[in-house]
């Protein structure tokens, strides 16, 4: 997770980019691609997370990837603490935010796989794209849900709790000014997450693809199994070396599995 700098303060919960802009990012637009690739940041991340994978996609993909609001250039925008609230508005930003004539594929981790799901869900009930298939990384399936305290913590001991789980930079949170304007987004993730309740007659009808890392202490073998009940498609995994942020090392080798041939 990073910080950028921002030329202005706007107001609390007022940014003037529009809608589509404040949601989605394209750090290199592919104006002639017939795939567009949603990543899903996990818990406290940022869409900034998947910059370097703009890069190793196929020339034909064009990567987008949603900056939840609270952090970065939206710092200004109040946290979205409930999935009902995140996945609605994501689902909405890219109604009209996505080329309805490409196909359209999902890859979200952690916490953004739980979001991807329920975004694709909203997709194939709703008008405009559907995704063709969603790939999750690094989370248990919805029937294997697990409520959490870590939101309620006391400030230091959520700061412990982010460094020991990675993905943070841990020089955001020594910085006490730097720390007092990430934490709250990351304290809202953590209360989504912990406090989410998935439908769990819900089914996606495209496939779903499932990575994990063989040392994730927070995805257990069953975890990655019970995404097979998550939908009524095809169903894949693939279990590569490292912890829970094994995607880091990791990212060809997804992007490999994710488009075959097609991959740079």
């Amino acid at each position: 997770m990073t910080t950028e700098p921002k030329t202005t303060t706007p107001r609390p919960g007022v940014n003037s980019a529009s809608p589509t802009a404040r949601w989605l990012r394209r750090t290199q637009p592919r104006p002639t691609a017939r795939t567009t690739l949603v990543c899903f940041p996990h818990a406290g991340g940022t869409a900034s997370f998947f910059a370097p994978w703009a890069k190793l996609v196929p020339l034909d993909v064009e990567l987008v990837a949603v900056q939840y609001p609270g952090r970065q250039d939206r710092l200004a925008e109040r946290p979205l603490a409930t999935m009902t609230e995140l996945a609605d508005a994501t689902a909405e930003a890219l109604r009209s935010g996505v080329r309805a004539d490409r196909e359209l594929v999902f890859f979200g981790h952690s916490m953004g796989a739980a979001l991807a799901w329920e975004t694709a869900l909203r997709l194939e009930a709703g008008p405009g794209p559907a995704p063709r298939h969603v790939f999750v990384s690094g989370r248990q399936g919805p029937s294997r849900q697990r409520p959490g305290t870590v939101h309620l913590l006391p400030e230091e001991e959520l700061v412990d709790e982010i460094k020991q789980l990675g993905g943070t930079d841990p020089s955001l949170l020594d910085d006490p000014d730097v720390r007092e304007m990430v934490l709250p987004a990351i304290r809202a993730d953590y209360c989504l997450i912990e406090t989410y309740r998935p439908d769990l007659s819900a089914r996606l009808r495209c496939p779903i693809g499932v990575f994990t890392g063989d040392q994730d202490v927070e995805v257990a073998p069953e975890d990655v199994e019970a995404w097979r009940e998550a939908g009524d498609g095809d169903f894949s995994a693939l279990v590569l070396p490292g912890d829970h942020f094994y995607l880091a090392e990791h990212a060809e080798r997804i992007i490999s599995s994710m488009f075959g041939a097609r991959a740079a």
